[in-house]
């Protein structure tokens, strides 16, 4: 990060990008020069018509935003990770079915992984012996009842979307056109955050 001293900075305004680009900043005592932004669009446009050396964003959304930059080889998302802020699902207030069915596919598609249940082979992991995976799956014990789904629900968004590694790959991994490495987002067996509360 030493190469940002005395760089100007495209950072959008009133975000946690902001506050959290001044701590890191001055707490290593490199010199830099805000450029604060409004809107991100408009922080965009700027940065790549040259108006900023650099531009702080959540990395996926840097990311997209070189999907669309004329010439996406031009730049350079940094390695370094300057603050964890999770991104993921919501729902509105006062759906608390809703809300915990939402939580609890994350769960599901996070144990598939786990477990080695993919889109493919959910079907014959189903019909196999492994206790865990057949609570996951539905086959065994009765925890659809409890979101007020019927027990093949997991087993039905596994079959359709594949287990997180499967949707974080297509959608944001290296299979994606923003090709974000798993880092934190791998499993907790593999030096990640992700793990799933058990299905019991």
């Amino acid at each position: 990060m030493q190469e940002l001293d005395g760089a100007t900075i495209c950072v959008a305004q009133g975000t946690t990008h902001e506050l959290n680009l001044g701590d890191i900043f001055r707490a290593r005592n490199i010199r830099f020069q805000p450029v604060i932004f409004e809107r991100i669009d408009t922080m965009y446009e700027a940065f790549f018509a040259g108006r900023c050396d650099a531009m702080t964003q959540d990395a996926s959304a840097l990311a997209g935003a070189l999907t669309v930059a004329r010439d996406p080889a031009a730049y350079q998302v940094l390695e370094e990770t300057i603050s964890k802020e999770p991104l993921g699902p919501f729902t509105r207030n006062g759906d608390e079915q809703w809300s915990n069915i939402i939580l609890w596919v994350h769960y599901a598609l996070v144990e598939a992984e786990e477990l080695g249940v993919t889109s493919a082979n959910a079907e014959e992991q189903a019909r196999g012996q492994n206790p865990t995976v057949q609570r996951l799956l539905g086959t065994s014990g009765e925890f659809g009842a409890r979101l007020g789904l019927d027990n093949r629900w997991s087993f039905n968004a596994i079959k359709a979307v594949g287990n997180y590694g499967e949707v974080f790959e297509r959608n944001v991994g290296q299979a994606s056109p923003l090709k974000l490495r798993r880092g934190l987002n791998g499993l907790w067996t593999q030096g990640g955050l992700m793990y799933a509360i058990p299905f019991r």
